[in-house]
């Protein structure tokens, strides 16, 4: 296997609230994730998946660990030309397009915004033109550069946030749930267009969502994250075959099903954290399958290697 292009070592995240009480929203967190592969991060509301991703992206200072992109460290504090490097290829898709683009900027300066600040263009008319080659390849006509965004619908608007991504060339894209804020028929859309756009730049993703139907469409590898601390790791079918954490199995158990009478007689499983005793027997990250990985202690593991005939 490559080396990976983006590594997260024992990321962690936390948010004082006041002096006795402090927010652990990563805790510890690592992975990897290797050139031209979509890495998915599933998780509820407040599981900390977009914390992370602020971080990989440099929004937001970490409390401790390392972010390595191309084998160097991103994170605390780096020199100016690296900081340059890591803005033009870490690239982020916000999760809201009507909150992430200025309502009093026309689309032809927020698309262009990254390579004005960082002088990635010849004269005006290269400038010109590489915004509307970037509306064309998220499919929006050049003229709408002349247009506000709220001329626009969210469909449109998330492939403007897109847009002004792409301009800078990356290769690495944080996708914070893109199609969370859309509705269901445009949803598809803007998925197709990012697995198009993957393989025609060859891009890597790191795709953040909470719905696990949505991040088996589009990831090689799915991640399952509860509290700040990932649960589960496997690729993305195998994790839909041989569910192992109580936590991945709920999560699963929420997706719909479009046969209607199989999705009124399905049993809905609620995660209760309680089952976990760890008083006594720590857990650890553990490999119990080739590329699938959980996260137990030694009776929890035990378990789930006669779940699966081991």
């Amino acid at each position: 296997m490559s080396e990976p292009l983006l590594k997260v070592e024992n990321l962690k995240q936390h948010f004082p609230v006041s002096r006795q009480f402090t927010v652990k929203a990563v805790n510890g967190v690592s992975f990897e994730v290797y050139p031209g592969e979509t890495y998915g991060l599933v998780g509820e509301s407040g599981s900390g998946k977009t914390t992370i991703g602020r971080a990989i992206v440099r929004i937001n200072p970490i409390t401790n660990g390392e972010v390595l992109f191309k084998g160097r460290r991103i994170t605390g504090k780096i020199s100016r030309e690296l900081d340059n490097e890591v803005i033009r290829s870490c690239q982020m898709i916000f999760q809201d397009p009507m909150a992430s683009l200025n309502e009093r900027a026309k689309v032809d300066y927020i698309v262009s915004e990254g390579i004005i600040n960082y002088h990635l263009y010849k004269d005006n008319k290269d400038r010109v033109d590489k915004v509307q080659h970037a509306l064309e390849e998220v499919g929006l006509l050049p003229e709408f550069s002349s247009r506000f965004p709220h001329e626009f619908s969210g469909g449109q608007r998330q492939r403007i946030g897109i847009a002004r991504s792409l301009i800078m060339q990356p290769e690495f894209i944080v996708a914070d749930e893109p199609i969370s804020a859309l509705d269901v028929s445009i949803r598809a859309q803007v998925l197709n267009l990012l697995n198009e756009l993957k393989k025609k730049r060859n891009l890597t993703y790191l795709f953040i969502a909470h719905d696990l139907s949505v991040v088996r469409f589009i990831s090689d590898r799915i991640a399952v994250i509860h509290k700040g601390r990932i649960v589960e790791l496997a690729e993305a079918e195998e994790l839909f075959r041989h569910p192992l954490h109580p936590y991945t199995r709920a999560l699963l158990s929420a997706v719909p099903n479009p046969n209607p009478y199989l999705e009124r007689s399905k049993k809905l499983l609620v995660y209760d954290p309680s089952v976990h005793d760890y008083s006594v027997d720590k857990p650890e990250w553990c490999e119990i399958l080739p590329d699938h990985f959980v996260y137990g202690n030694a009776p929890e593991l035990d378990g789930y290697r006669k779940e699966l005939g081991l």
